[in-house]
């Protein structure tokens, strides 16, 4: 089974090259920038087909939540119009489609875990275009795995956990959000979720549809913090104290949901798959960015 992955520099697409090493019967391929570029629907059919994927993974995304309020156009053509050439690539060539979205379709209002049935309603730029493309992808190949998940982080890339390490080394002190809540999740585990799934999709034996795929368990953005550094800490890495702020006192250009805990109930059930808690998988992310891997892990 091959899986051509969109989105080569990405947490989830070094993470499914990683697995894929490790799976038998797997190949992944990663395509980006420039032989691929959501932004110009012109390359994405030509770089998909000559990639010849069993089923594609649409990783690649605009996700840079705040600048998104200021480049809404560009956003929505990646998010919205360049996820929907991939689905629609895919279709052409007769594989399904894995597309990653997220928790920020949501407004956060519930005083509970989202489930996939749930009213979608965006605060942001980035969530609305998100939504989009969750809808186009849907549209465009009848075969497809909408994926939603949240709080993501890996040993690659720039995420929370390699940026709470590197504030560390350098303060005593870190002011860290505590009234957001969510499910913090390992791109390592998306990864070998996404392996799971294709499995079972490849042979025609799952129901397309929208799914929630996160960590098992919940944190607020505090308490996360708090475990990644007291992990550290025990393994000799560095160590901050954090400090409780409201959001109200961390000021951002996009609204965040005051909740996106997402329940994944639907996908263990149809998928027979459970995320680790998320303090199992972030000790091990923290392990490996403290022994230095990748290189440069700590970068952010």
């Amino acid at each position: 089974m091959r899986l051509v992955v969109t989105g080569r520099d990405g947490q989830v697409a070094a993470s499914l090259l990683e697995a894929g090493q490790a799976a038998a019967g797997v190949e992944v391929i990663a395509i980006g920038r420039p032989q691929l570029d959501l932004a110009r629907p012109d390359t994405v059919i030509e770089a998909i087909a000559a990639a010849k994927p069993d089923i594609v993974v649409s990783a690649a995304a605009y996700t840079a939540v705040d600048q998104a309020e200021d480049e809404p156009d560009l956003a929505f053509a990646v998010n919205a119009a360049g996820a929907g050439q991939v689905a629609q690539a895919a279709s052409r060539l007769g594989v399904p489609v894995i597309h990653l979205s997220t928790d920020y379709v949501f407004d956060g209002t519930k005083d509970a875990a989202y489930v996939e049935t749930d009213a979608t309603a965006p605060r942001s730029v980035y969530g609305a275009s998100k939504l989009a493309g969750e809808q186009v992808v849907a549209a465009a190949n009848p075969r497809h795995l909408i994926l939603r998940t949240a709080w993501v982080y890996s040993p690659f890339g720039k995420n929370f956990v390699k940026t709470m390490l590197r504030l560390a080394a350098d303060r005593d002190e870190i002011a860290v959000v505590a009234d957001q809540w969510g499910n913090p999740t390992s791109a390592l585990d998306i990864a070998d979720a996404i392996l799971h799934a294709a499995a079972q999709l490849h042979e025609g034996a799952v129901t397309s549809g929208i799914y929630h795929l996160a960590g098992t368990g919940e944190a607020n953005w505090s308490g996360f913090a708090r475990h990644i550094l007291d992990t550290s800490r025990v393994l000799g890495g560095p160590w901050a104290r954090v400090r409780d702020i409201a959001t109200m006192d961390y000021p951002t250009k996009a609204r965040r949901p005051a909740n996106s805990r997402l329940s994944s109930a639907k996908f263990a059930a149809a998928f027979g798959w459970n995320a680790p808690d998320w303090r199992q998988s972030t000790e091990a992310v923290v392990r490996r960015l403290l022994a230095g891997e990748p290189k440069q892990a700590l970068t952010a």
